[in-house]
């Protein structure tokens, strides 16, 4: 069976593209090859025409993630409005879609030196753009401390039960990284 010209680049992509959703809805460890390939729409056998290892399927997954983690913060109009949709009810609901640092750092630090790697430097891009935003002196450890502050919160915002508790864990986030962003 032939395929037309570009068909295993788009395939590739499919795959990154539903790995990147599922290992920050799921867990990287939870997500097992065979599912994530049938969310795909693929068969499992086809997996490694693709990728040597799941490693190598996580650091691209989490790549494109991260890159469309700086779009946002691109988009956003100013450091105060990246702030609000970072710690928005909308971005705690939606992991599967949001940050991967907030949705897999415990996770990714047991991780090969070569993914983690991978995450210091799309992290420190993001916190690099978050410092632009900044006063000059002192801005990259502001920014790195207000990162800190806004991954924090979204994971305890998430892990409350209680939605009015978690819109307060929220609100008092976005009061705390703005405090920090002075």
């Amino acid at each position: 069976m032939r395929f037309e010209k570009g068909h295993k680049a788009a395939t590739r992509q499919k795959i990154i593209e539903t790995a990147a959703a599922r290992f920050r809805e799921d867990g990287i460890a939870a997500t097992g090859i065979a599912g994530l390939m049938a969310d795909a729409g693929l068969t499992h056998g086809g997996f490694y025409a693709h990728f040597a290892s799941k490693e190598e399927l996580v650091r691209e997954a989490l790549d494109v993630a991260g890159t469309a983690s700086s779009a946002r913060l691109a988009r956003a109009s100013g450091l105060e409005a990246y702030i609000r949709f970072y710690l928005s009810p909308a971005h705690r609901d939606a992991p599967g879609q949001g940050c991967f640092v907030a949705a897999l750092g415990a996770e990714l630090a047991r991780h090969e030196p070569e993914t983690r790697a991978m995450v210091s430097k799309r992290m420190f891009a993001l916190t690099d753009r978050l410092a632009a935003h900044l006063p000059a002196e002192g801005s990259t450890e502001a920014a790195i401390g207000i990162f800190g502050v806004m991954i924090g919160t979204l994971q305890l915002a998430r892990t409350v039960t209680d939605e009015a508790v978690s819109n307060k864990i929220l609100e008092s986030g976005i009061a705390a990284a703005l405090k920090l962003a002075g």
